[in-house]
């Protein structure tokens, strides 16, 4: 009768833990699965020099021409012709300096949602 009770218990142990095992599984996979979508979505820091061109609310644009230059985390990026990019501003944005129309900007900004949002701005002369 010792022998069947032990067997016993040792089938329910076995069972309870697998059933632990089997629960956490499927959880951390889902997990893993929202932080790797949650990364994708959010792109890693850009920065980039110009000249302001305009101000708006919530916004403004900068000219970036051949003596400027777009950084990258994994490159260096000469730009050949002049272009122009909008950076929105929200208010995690940190702004050092005054923007003017035709003062030069270093921005730190990220993508997100196809916008460029200024993390921030530094404002020359």
């Amino acid at each position: 009768m010792k022998k069947e009770i032990r067997i016993a218990l040792t089938f329910l142990a076995s069972s309870t833990l697998v059933a632990a095992v089997w629960a956490l599984s499927p959880a951390s996979g889902s997990a893993r699965a929202a932080n790797t979508s949650t990364t994708g979505q959010t792109q890693a820091a850009q920065s980039v020099s110009g000249k302001i061109a305009s101000i708006e609310k919530s916004s403004f644009t900068l000219t970036v021409g051949p003596e400027h230059s777009a950084v990258t985390p994994d490159r260096l990026q000469s730009q050949n012709s002049a272009k122009t990019m909008t950076f929105q501003v929200d208010q995690n944005t940190t702004i050092d300096g005054k923007l003017k129309v035709g003062a030069n900007a270093d921005v730190t900004y990220r993508q997100e949602g196809g916008n460029n949002i200024a993390i921030s701005v530094r404002v020359g002369s």
